[in-house]
Order: C-alpha cells, then structure tokens, then sequence
C-alpha cells in the first residue's frame, strides 16, 4: 500500500458519502484511535499507488473512516461491530465467499421469484384453455382484468417497501407469499367476471412491492457491480419458469373434465400450491444481514466471523451509505419526499415507463395469437419455449455486456433497438394470420429480446446513493414500470384483431420514444456529473474536507457523488 499525503482528500466517487455525520460534532475515542491506525505503511509509494487503493477502499483516508464510523454507530447499523477499514483480503478469498453467497442467497432469491412468476405468469396459459369462453368474458375482459392488477400491484410498490423496510424483507417477503399463494388457489374456484377481477386485484395488492424487497435484501449482501448479474439470474428464472410452467400446463390442462373441472382450474390450483410451499419456507431462508445467520434453527449460521468481516467490509467499501439505515429502520415521511421531489432520478423513471411497453402487448396476447393463427392449445404452451430460451441467452449476454463496459443507457438501449424492426413487421406484414410458421417465427424472435430490467433496476440503486433513497427509488422506478404495463394494456383492442394495426402503429412510436429516452437520460447523466466535477474542482482542499464530513446533503445531490449511465 502506498504511503497517504498529508492533506488528500478523497476523489469524488459514486456512493462515497451519502448521509450527513450525526456524530461529527464531537470525535469519541474510537474516532481518535482510527485517525491513529496505519493507514500507511512504511517505505515509499507513488500518489498513483495511493490513489488507486483509495479507489478499492475509501476508508483508507482516516477523515472519512471517522466520518463512516460515526454514522454506523448514530444509526446503529447492524453490522456496525464488523467495520474495520484496515483489513484486507485476496481476490480469490472473496470469490469462493462471492459464490457461497450465490448459492445461499442468490439461489433462494431466484426461487421465491419463481414462485411469484408462477402466480403471475399462469393467467396467460389458462386462456389456451378456452377459460374466456368457460367464463363468458370477451378480450376486453381480460384487458380489464389485467389493468386491475396491474393498479392495485402499483398501489402497493410503495406501501410494501415502507413495511418491508420497517419490518426488514426477511420478515414480509415470506408473509407477502403465503397470503398472495391462498388467492392464487382460490382462482381455481372463480365463477364469472366479478370473482375474475376481485382476484387479480387481491394478487396485485399482495405481490406488488416484492421485487424491489427483493432488491433491497440482495443490496445487503452484494457490491454495485455485482448486482446487476445477480439480477439478470433473478429476471433469467422468470424465463425458466415459463418454460417450467408451460410443461407443467402441458399436462394439468390434459385434466380437463377430471372431477369435472376444466384443465385451468387444475392449473391454478396445483401451482398455487407450490407458491404456498415456497412462501413457507422462506421463512427459514432468509437472514437479515451478513451477521444475522444465525438462529435457533440454524445455531452455527452461515458464515464464520472472518467470513462475516469480509462480507461486510467488502460491501461498504463500494458504498458506504448501506451502513446509513438499521434494517429495521422506517423510512420518514421527510425522506420520502425528498425522493419523490429527485428531479435527478426522473430520467430512470422515464426509462421505465416507456421501454418495456413495445413487447407487453405481445406477450400477454401470445397464446390467443397462436391460437388464432390454428394452433391448439397444447402445442401453444410448447411453442413458447424457443422464444423463452431465447430470451434468457439474450439477457444474460446484455448483462455481462453492460458489466464489462461499466455502460447502462447504450446497452439498455438495445432492448428497444432489437423490437422496433420486429414491430413494424407485424404492422405491415400481409401474412400474419395466413401464415402461421410465419407469424409463430416473428413473435418468437421478437420476445426473445434482451431484456434491460436488470441494469435498469441496478442502475436505479446505483444512483439513489443511500439505503434509504434506494428503497424509495427502486418502488418509484417499479410503480412506472407498472404505468407503463398499464398502458400496454390498451394497445390492443377487441375492435382491432385479429391484425392489431392500430395498436402495432402505437407500439412503434413508442418503441422510438423509448430509444430517445435512453439516449437524453445517457447526455443528462453526463452534463450533471460535469456540473459537479465543476463545482468540486473549484473549491479548496480543506473545503472539500469540510464538505466530506460535515455537509448535511444526503443522496445523489451531493457534490463528491458521481451517477452512473
């Protein structure tokens, strides 16, 4: 480690300082001892040797490990008793714990999003088994239904992730499985349109807010840069479990009479079942931190204490602000609108509401349109597969892309660019019922795209630079993606089948809308991060460290934090 000069101050860098010093005023005794640790070691080095480390490790300036203790201890962070800014470790130390990490959490995660996919995925293969006409509802009956979940999934994104923050994800995500999987099941006994919509909004209410509890719980365990992969496994298992569920209905739609039950009720009820399985164990599959695994289920926990130090110590180095929030600690109406009033998170926000709705119409109307086009219902579900498949290889190679080039505008922007020629094909094709190989390999290579939602969600986490923002931030940009569901939803009407022109002219001029949004947000993020470099360079040495200990600014607004594009 190269020796520190004596009046550096920490390069401005995302996720450096994020919350103000509730205990600046007064250095306690443990503060003196760090500003007397050696962070130095003996013999020469270079700035640039220095400067480098600093990068890996901030706290190796003791102004702002003085600084970071004394938040930890103000907000009695829970793993506050394992920060230590001198220990070190090698590469492969952390990979082997980065794995285990993997298998213990990232696995489970992927799980529980199964689960959720299940649930809210199967509606699509009810319909290949003429459930419509068994109810007597019409298309826009269905459009209907699907507005109704998506409103009460929006409702409650940021209610959910105010308890979860409260409660801690460990605690609601569980309960908001089991109450959302005895809905689930009771699909299998719905009667008509009022029950169809009364439980599309219980199962809106009770699984909006999982997915971003869910991110919330991985940010607790995983660095910026690892999370968007993480996240592309978790988005990869929505892919599987459709290709899982569509074997699945393969054979429970072969139920049909059995009992004399149609195949969809069969459907819901059995794969409602599993979800409930789920739910109930993730009560026991989910610790709260790094430093909490251990319970009277598990008395010798998951990680041994030189595991744990690492664990944590690696996660605040990349962003100190995880440590700015208890677990359990609520979210003030002060800081919500704080959040809410972030002009500079608004361009994610518009990123969510307008990329994903292009391709919304054609997935959710997939099976009717290979219906329509005289496929039966079981070779339908089969014939989702390739398209699945295709999807997934898509999204994992979009991913590590956006990782290795340390891009997310340009690369997110991808999504968009793949649709919009698939788009103006089915607008202008002349064969798409006529031809039904043709229209079949058209919506397969069009929902085989790779899918953005990943970057966008770690981007979205990124950015907002605190535990706190970050939990408001990540229901803000779901609620928009859900807006944006929501709109999709009229795009296609009764009236305009089985071509669905007007609605495929609508889907273009979106899909370009949504190319200049990645664009404008990419040139906004630049122009911002110029204006603080600005600002930053033009102040003194003893200003900036002032400013880095002492300045009450929270969030990406602060000077010596940079957004990530």
């Amino acid at each position: 480690m190269a020796s520190r000069p004596e009046s550096s101050s920490p390069p401005p860098k995302s996720g450096l300082v994020g919350e103000e010093d509730k205990g600046a005023n007064a250095a306690d005794s443990k503060d003196l001892a760090i500003l007397d640790t050696p962070f130095t070691s003996e013999g020469s080095g270079s700035d640039e040797e220095f400067e480098e480390d600093l990068a890996k490790n901030p706290f190796l300036d003791p102004d702002v490990a003085a600084h970071w203790r004394g938040v930890y201890e103000s907000a009695e962070y829970e793993c506050r008793h394992a920060f230590d800014p001198t220990v070190t470790w090698s590469e492969e130390e952390e990979r082997k714990l980065v794995r285990k990490l993997d298998f213990r959490i990232c696995t489970w995660a992927c799980v529980m999003f199964f689960a959720l996919q299940v649930d809210r995925g199967n509606l699509t293969q009810a319909l290949s088994d003429n459930m419509l006409d068994d109810l007597g509802l019409n298309t826009n009956d269905y459009n209907l239904g699907n507005i109704t979940f998506l409103l009460a999934f929006l409702f409650a994104e940021l209610p959910s992730q105010l308890v979860s923050k409260k409660l801690g994800p460990d605690r609601w995500i569980p309960v908001q499985m089991v109450l959302w999987s005895v809905v689930a099941i009771s699909q299998c006994a719905i009667t008509g349109r009022s029950s169809f919509l009364a439980t599309r909004a219980l199962l809106g209410l009770l699984e909006g807010g999982f997915i971003p509890d869910i991110v919330l719980w991985l940010s607790y365990f995983y660095t910026s840069r690892e999370l968007p992969i993480r996240l592309s496994y978790f988005w990869m298992t929505l892919s599987l479990t459709t290709i899982i569920t569509s074997l699945l209905a393969f054979a429970l739609l072969h139920l049909r009479g059995v009992h004399g039950w149609a195949g969809w009720r069969w459907l819901f009820l059995v794969e409602g079942l599993i979800t409930l399985t789920i739910g109930l164990l993730s009560f026991f599959n989910m610790p709260a931190s790094a430093v909490q695994t251990k319970t009277w289920f598990r008395p010798k926990g998951w990680f041994n204490d030189r595991e744990i130090t690492v664990l944590v110590n690696r996660v605040l180095r990349d962003d100190p602000s995880k440590g700015d929030m208890h677990n359990r600690e609520a979210i003030t109406p002060r800081r919500l609108w704080e959040v809410l009033k972030d002009y500079d998170l608004w361009p994610m926000y518009a990123i969510g509401l307008v990329s994903f709705i292009p391709q919304t119409p054609v997935d959710k109307y997939l099976t009717l349109i290979l219906r329509s086009v005289g496929f039966d219902q079981f070779t339908t579900n089969l014939l989702t597969i390739p398209a699945t498949v295709g999807h997934i290889i898509c999204l994992l190679i979009i991913t590590r892309i956006s990782e290795y080039l340390n891009e997310r505008a340009l690369v997110g922007m991808m999504q968009n660019v793949w649709i919009l020629p698939c788009v103006i094909a089915l607008r202008f094709w002349p064969g798409l019922i006529n031809n039904a190989w043709g229209t079949y390999a058209l919506v397969s290579v069009l929902l085989a795209y790779p899918y953005c939602h990943a970057i966008n969600v770690a981007w979205v986490s990124k950015n907002a630079n605190n535990v706190g923002s970050r939990t408001v931030a990540s229901a803000l940009y779901n609620i928009s993606v859900q807006l944006g569901n929501i709109c999709a939803s009229f795009a296609y009407q009764d009236y305009d089948k089985p071509y669905y022109h007007d609605g495929n002219t609508k889907l273009i001029a979106i899909d370009i809308l949504a190319i200049l949004t990645f664009i404008v947000a990419k040139v906004y993020y630049v122009w911002r991060n110029k204006q603080k470099e600005k600002t930053w360079k033009s102040m003194s040495e003893p200003e900036r460290i002032e400013y880095t200990r002492y300045n009450k600014t929270k969030g990406s607004k602060r000077l010596d934090f940079r957004f990530a594009h």
